[in-house]
């Protein structure tokens, strides 16, 4: 079973998802069954996201919902549509395992989860609530409840140091993110000429992973080899990126499973949480502990935001003018701007959906392409708008609920006493106990990796 599918019994062959699929990697004519091409799918979860044919609790002439729930790993007794087009779940293996008292159970959740659970339980669109989702998830019976937030720091501190070494050094520029993991599988399937120019950092999920089963055991005493990572996402890529084999430099599987925004829900539900009225709690630290710019990494632009924040002041030794970076934020396209940092006019370029960044890739390899920095985000509006998010029944809410999600990232942001990455106190201790320094030994072992060529001959 591929991570995302189509049931050939519910596909009415309509051709949305085709139409939404930003590689093309979608095949049939209109009126039949669709097929996925699984080496050119980017596994990004838009064609779940648009997909709505479906079937009711009450078809009986198909196969039954009882077995699809099973096949697709969803919780026995999910009341809801299923639709053609979906992405295989984990929920149902994650309920087993928080069962077993011989795991110590860590979860992490990225920064787009809290401002789009709630809509699953009737709440307004955008609804910001990450106490509740630290609440819930200590009932499900986590024993550390943190927050790649943390991890978003983490990855700042490294991407920003290489970033640095590299216009310093006058090498592999520009330098893209390497944050979204459907970026980086299309980059290997499409263009592995090019992957010199990706951050060779991990992503903050798997950045998370590995700390946990290094500093995170040691601090907790624990065995590493007891520990299930579990990692709640907006993105059905994230799966792909937490199986992938090279990730796995704690000495172990950095993170085991990966639920989505909606698989949580499912679990909560299950579990008979009362969500709307259950009290904030915390979530746990040191590894729960992030700043404003950990959590902007949600929406698109806000990774080369926290970038530039926490850039700024590592070159010049002088607090940045302004923090709110509002010219990198925007939606679907392609931004750029020239920052001046200290003597060095920094060129830089955002680019939220894939087909807007095969332009600059092109340039590239006519060598006129003269940015030092790109954030690239597979899906429309960033993590905001991913796969595994709630998803939107009505196309008129859409955009409603992209810009509510949007606005509560920064408005949280902005809430934070700490919105610079390099001041996260608990990040500062983690470079001060264990690994020292950004892009030194143990840094790298642990924190960056390598890419591979997908590229079919």
């Amino acid at each position: 079973m591929s991570i995302i599918n189509i049931d050939k019994e519910l596909c009415t062959g309509c051709r949305r998802c085709a139409n939404v699929c930003p590689v093309g990697a979608i095949k049939g004519e209109q009126g039949k069954v669709q097929t996925i091409d699984e080496h050119k799918c980017v596994v990004c979860g838009q064609c779940v996201q648009i997909c709505s044919s479906y079937a009711s609790q009450f078809d009986t002439e198909i196969t039954s919902i009882d077995l699809k729930l099973k096949e697709r790993g969803m919780l026995e007794g999910t009341k809801e549509p299923l639709f053609a087009a979906y992405n295989m779940g984990q929920v149902d293996l994650l309920k087993k395992y928080l069962s077993d008292d011989n795991k110590y159970k860590i979860v992490q959740c990225a920064p787009a989860v809290r401002v789009a659970l709630a809509e699953e339980f009737g709440m307004e669109f955008g609804k910001l609530t990450p106490g509740k989702m630290a609440s819930a998830l200590k009932k499900l019976n986590f024993d550390r409840v943190y927050d790649t937030n943390f991890a978003a720091d983490l990855t700042i501190m490294e991407e920003g140091s290489e970033l640095i070494k590299r216009v310093t050094e006058g090498k592999n520029l520009p330098m893209f993110t390497s944050c979204c993991p459907a970026w980086v599988k299309f980059a290997e399937t499409e263009y592995p000429e090019i992957l010199n120019h990706l951050s060779s950092c991990k992503s903050p999920q798997q950045m998370a992973g590995t700390i946990f089963k290094t500093y995170g055991a040691e601090i907790d005493n624990i065995d590493p080899s007891t520990i299930l990572s579990v990692a709640v996402m907006p993105c059905t890529c994230k799966q792909f990126e937490c199986d992938r084999e090279e990730i796995n430099s704690s000495g172990y599987k950095d993170v085991d499973i990966v639920i989505t925004t909606r698989e949580l829900a499912y679990l909560i539900k299950d579990m008979g949480i009362d969500f709307i009225n259950i009290d904030d709690e915390e979530f746990d630290k040191p590894l729960g502990e992030y700043s404003g710019a950990g959590t902007i990494f949600g929406s698109t632009g806000g990774v080369m935001e926290a970038a530039l924040r926490t850039g700024y002041e590592l070159i010049t030794k002088k607090s940045i003018p302004n923090i709110d970076l509002k010219f990198v934020r925007g939606g679907q396209g392609l931004r750029t701007a020239t920052v001046e940092v200290g003597d060095l006019n920094l060129n830089i370029a955002i680019v939220s959906g894939l087909k807007n960044v095969i332009p600059v890739i092109e340039s590239i390899k006519e060598g006129k392409c003269d940015f030092h920095f790109i954030e690239v985000m597979t899906c429309p509006e960033g993590c905001v708008s991913g796969g595994g998010q709630p998803k939107l029944l009505i196309e008129e809410h859409r955009d409603v609920a992209y810009k509510k999600r949007k606005e509560s990232i920064y408005d949280h942001d902005s809430n934070l006493k700490i919105r610079k990455s390099h001041e996260n106190p608990a990040i500062k201790k983690l470079y001060d106990e264990f690994l020292k320094e950004p892009l030194g030994h143990k840094s790298h072992h642990l924190l960056h990796t390598n890419y591979v060529s997908r590229k079919e001959i």
